[in-house]
């Protein structure tokens, strides 16, 4: 397979494992230029990429940029974090007037679940899900799995619980979809009120105790508690959360066995998991970084080979 079996990235139950491992494969190969002197391939010198972010985002846009530059393309950015884009028809009437500059692409992140399918389905140009609402984030998935394959030589087989807001969180979903097509086995833990109903349905199981949990995986992707997004209490206090879920150097010494610590970041130091678990080497949360670089790299460069086949 040579090409992408998609026009967009817009989540991950959009693909096929076949994707996934040529996204990874393309990856490797970006991994070797950036970690070259010159760190600039010329492939999109003609492709132009707008990054529309209707929230507000650090890690994520930075990762996209550094990506889109390092491919030489040219870069439109629109914050509309502080503005009031709240509409559909805005929306498309906003992506419009950028798209009307002749844009090729657009990286898009939005507060509203949908945001990306809904505008792939009227504009034209190719879009990739930067994250929409509580609902999918590809890449980060993407670079989760390209990051475990990289620690541990391979996705399938692994056990790997996702400890936290499982509920409000975009990156679970995708992770979760994101390792079942490559083999892996998935629980989910966190306090009951932060565990979507029906999640089983997915074929996930659900674990209340972290240190049971922890004893049954190879890998712990640890999330942040997102209250941002909360609109209610879910639990009494944070240092509660911290008490029942947050990891640190004494839990990971009393396994006898050891273990790998994801988090997508930023990592609340204290709550999810300690400075000590953090600056490990058992975490591989700056490798996580890194990987996102190369595997955007891969995603815009796939999709754009298929702008120029077009």
């Amino acid at each position: 397979m040579s090409e992408l079996s998609v026009d967009h990235l817009l989540g991950i139950k959009y693909l096929k494992a076949e994707d996934i491992e040529l996204i990874f494969k393309t990856a490797d190969h970006f991994k070797e230029v950036i970690n070259r002197p010159i760190k600039k391939v010329p492939s999109l010198r003609d492709i132009t990429i707008a990054n529309l972010f209707f929230e507000n985002s650090t890690r994520t846009r930075l990762s996209f940029e550094l990506a889109e530059k390092r491919l030489s393309a040219d870069i439109v950015n629109f914050s509309a974090a502080s503005s009031s884009v709240k509409k559909g028809e805005t929306l498309i009437d906003t992506v419009n007037n950028i798209l009307s500059m002749k844009v090729d692409m657009v990286v898009m992140r939005h507060p509203n679940p949908g945001a990306a399918v809904f505008l792939a389905q009227h504009v034209d140009a190719k879009i990739i899900n930067a994250g929409d609402g509580a609902h999918e984030h590809p890449t980060q998935a993407l670079l989760d799995s390209y990051s475990i394959k990289e620690k541990l030589g391979e996705v399938k087989g692994k056990k790997v619980v996702i400890v936290g807001d499982i509920l409000h969180s975009r990156v679970a979903l995708s992770n979760i979809f994101a390792l079942q097509m490559q083999g892996a086995k998935v629980k989910v833990c966190g306090p009951k009120t932060l565990i979507p109903k029906h999640i089983e349905e997915l074929g996930v199981e659900v674990e209340t105790n972290l240190i049971k949990a922890l004893e049954w995986c190879d890998v712990a992707n640890m999330l942040r508690v997102q209250n941002e997004r909360m609109d209610m209490t879910y639990f009494p206090s944070t240092r509660e959360y911290t008490q029942q879920y947050g990891v640190n150097k004494k839990i990971l010494d009393q396994l006898g066995k050891e273990i790998v610590i994801m988090h997508p970041g930023p990592i609340n130091r204290g709550v999810e998991i300690t400075s000590d678990v953090a600056d490990s080497k058992h975490a591989i949360i700056l490798d996580q970084v890194q990987n996102g670089v190369a595997i955007r790299m891969a995603v815009i460069y796939l999709l754009a080979s298929k702008i120029k086949q077009a």
